[in-house]
């Protein structure tokens, strides 16, 4: 198989533009923004949020999911409000909606309520060991006033520091002192005197989440009480929201292979690869479902699927859960490492199909990041196949396949914490849906197709919400034919990447036919690129390997509270005389607020802007730097005003290619978004 995650990020030419570039100070790990410890007061009504926003400025976009979430910081807490911040390594800018509650020991949060649950998730932070590695810490749960269970907190699955593909050894130098950083301006090994780089050098993963099912369901008001208790190994713990639901009882097959007739262990102690092996085999002999009742399984290795459909009771109760192992020799493929995942056979063998799996939890035990390794959730190729209700914790990569391959159908999963991407499309995939997966706290893209080799085409990316990515995009399109990306909400990315990405990188075929954008919103997005030293867009359009001239239209999509731009076409300083962006139409879009512009071109091209809605500019409404020759004829990049584009950010005289450009413009925070 191709390596299971996208190739390095790195750019180790000289940044984007010809100007000099700034150096960059990393901050505290706590970093930036005011601290407070007001809180709402006692009895205040619970204040529920999507990806922190008003539920009704998402209407319609995200993920139909079965919880409510509630951010930390509008709870009563006699902890820390942290944040809000934006600035990378730094806890607040990985946190939903940027801010936070820092507890130190015997310091709580408490939440109340806004509907019945018997279950909890809570997403946290602890500190790492200061070796690296990870610590274990308690935090206690008490339901109006009364403690009804612990949780032990675990910092293992956490913490990437350095240059890509990252290290888990604070104290590490340079992985590739050979690289050019913003923090020196510079190539360190080819710098005299050798700069000081401190160290950790870009810490970044800080959260974590873990689940609880809490013994009863309790009713609307009453209130979830999270104490960090005295003593604890934590110096702070970091509570940085609380999703709360009502999980239905598991549920039962009987006539079904059961997985325990085939010795399959329920405790976890013993192996249980081989038995789900008898179990496959024989339902598809007998032309039965695979039944895997209530219980933590020990899995260790992949487990091969074709033709057979795999139940669960539910992934709150049927929990696969294994090691990490390292192989004795490489693989062909360049693993070095297994782990707990369900996989297709490869499409170089033909592939699977008619695969069904459905109602349980894959835990894996990934704490690095090796791009050669398949330590992924769910791998390999499956067509006419369905994956609904998984939750998917710990991985590499949730669902990572590997094409060509056709008809799968991705839905109802949650995905969260994982060491690279949530789910990728690689090499060919067609005909397929990927819609109201729930993605959080991703290591790489949180949705991506990657059409390397063999193009992706007719793939749609439909209400999903995607929060948290700690590097790249929530979601990311890299060539293909006619794919849609509809009606998501995609939430704080952190840096080098955004909320949506097109993207002609990687080896990426080109983009052909129709590539559809419809009805998404992007939060906080448009976030800083580490390499260029620059800010993008919530939406970015990037031309590197080849132009892009397929029909790009971008429709009815909402940018708010944008970090620098709302929408970015650029292509690298490089080739930026090679490559343009052409025939991109952008209508519909409402923009409610930039730390900058609405538009930033740094690329030769044009695009069409027809109903294009802006308020809360931060800057000039078009930066518009074209491919840097300031030519007397104008920018390189030409805007077409279709008409209805209000806000006055697109003025008459800024048509069709004025120059206004301004290498990296003053940043304005804009107000929080409201109703429009």
């Amino acid at each position: 198989m191709s390596r299971s995650t996208t190739p390095a990020r790195r750019r180790p030419h000289r940044p984007l533009t010809a100007g000099a570039v700034v150096a960059v100070t990393v901050l505290a790990l706590l970093g930036g923004g005011p601290a407070a410890t007001a809180a709402p007061p006692a009895g205040a009504q619970p204040v529920v949020t999507r990806a922190a926003l008003d539920p009704a400025l998402v209407a319609g976009r995200g993920a139909d999911v079965d919880f409510v979430e509630q951010e930390a910081e509008n709870a009563r807490t006699n902890g820390e409000i942290i944040g809000p911040d934006r600035s990378a390594y730094t806890l607040p800018a990985e946190a939903s909606g940027r801010r936070a509650v820092r507890l130190t020991p015997g310091r709580y949060v408490e939440f109340v309520l806004p509907s019945a649950a018997n279950a909890i998730t809570v997403r946290y932070s602890i500190p790492d060991a200061s070796q690296g590695g990870g610590i274990t810490a308690p935090l206690g749960v008490a339901v109006n006033g009364r403690h009804v269970r612990s949780m032990t907190l675990t910092s293992q699955y956490s913490w990437l520091y350095n240059q890509y593909p990252f290290s888990n050894d604070p104290r590490a130098g340079l992985l590739h002192p050979d690289w050019w950083i913003t923090e020196c301006s510079c190539v360190p090994s080819a710098t005299t005197p050798y700069p000081t780089i401190s160290t950790p050098f870009r810490p970044t993963h800080f959260y974590d989440e873990q689940r609880l099912l809490l013994g009863r369901t309790y009713r609307a008001g009453d209130k979830i009480r999270l104490t960090a208790p005295p003593g604890s190994a934590a110096a702070w713990t970091v509570i940085d929201l609380l999703d709360s639901e009502v999980v239905a009882p598991p549920r039962l097959r009987l006539l079904a292979a059961n997985v325990l007739a085939f010795g399959a262990d329920p405790t976890g102690r013993r192996d249980s690869a081989d038995a789900l092996d008898r179990a496959i085999a024989f339902a598809r002999r007998a032309h039965l479902k695979v039944y895997i009742p209530p219980g933590t399984y020990q899995v260790n290795r992949h487990i091969i699927v074709d033709d057979v459909t795999i139940e669960g009771a539910g992934s709150w109760y049927t929990i696969i859960k294994g090691r990490e192992v390292a192989l004795p020799t490489p693989a062909p493929d360049g693993s070095v490492h297994t782990g707990v995942g369900f996989y297709g056979r490869d499409a170089a063998d033909g592939g699977s199909r008619n695969v069904h799996l459905s109602g349980f939890a894959i835990e894996g035990d990934v704490r690095e990041r090796i791009d050669t390794d398949q330590v992924n959730a769910i791998g390999g190729a499956m067509s006419d196949s369905t994956i609904d209700g998984l939750y998917l914790h710990h991985t590499k990569v949730g669902l990572w396949f590997d094409g060509p391959m056709r008809n799968v159908r991705v839905t109802n999963n949650i995905i969260v914490d994982q060491i690279a991407d949530a789910l990728n499309f690689h090499t060919g995939v067609t005909d397929s849906l990927v819609a109201h997966n729930f993605v959080r706290n991703t290591g790489d893209d949180g949705l991506a197709m990657w059409s390397e080799t063999t193009a992706n085409a007719r793939n749609t990316f439909d209400h999903n919400t995607v929060q948290s990515p700690t590097l790249a995009n929530g979601i990311a399109i890299y060539g293909g034919t006619d794919n849609t990306v509809s009606h998501n909400l995609i939430a704080d990315p952190v840096r080098e990447g955004s909320g949506i990405h097109i993207g002609a990188r990687f080896s990426a075929e080109p983009f052909t036919g129709h590539l559809r954008i419809t009805n998404n919103t992007t939060a906080r997005a448009g976030t800083y690129e580490l390499n260029w030293n620059i800010g993008l867009g919530a939406i970015w359009i990037f031309a590197l390997d080849r132009s892009i001239d397929a029909t790009i239209e971008v429709v009815g999509d909402a940018y708010l509270d944008n970090t620098y731009n709302a929408i970015m076409l650029v292509s690298d300083w490089p080739v930026k005389d090679l490559h343009s962006i052409t025939n991109v139409r952008f209508r519909d879009i409402r923009v409610d607020g930039t730390g900058t512009s609405v538009v930033s071109a740094r690329s030769a091209g044009s695009a069409s802007f027809a109903n294009v809605d802006a308020r809360n500019v931060g800057a000039v409404g078009v930066n518009n730097c074209g491919s840097f020759h300031f030519t007397p004829a104008g920018s390189e990049f030409a805007l077409t005003d279709l008409g209805g584009n209000d806000g006055g950010w697109l003025a008459p005289w800024l048509l069709p290619n004025t120059i206004t450009c301004d290498d990296r413009p003053p940043v304005s925070p804009p107000p929080p978004p409201a109703g429009w």
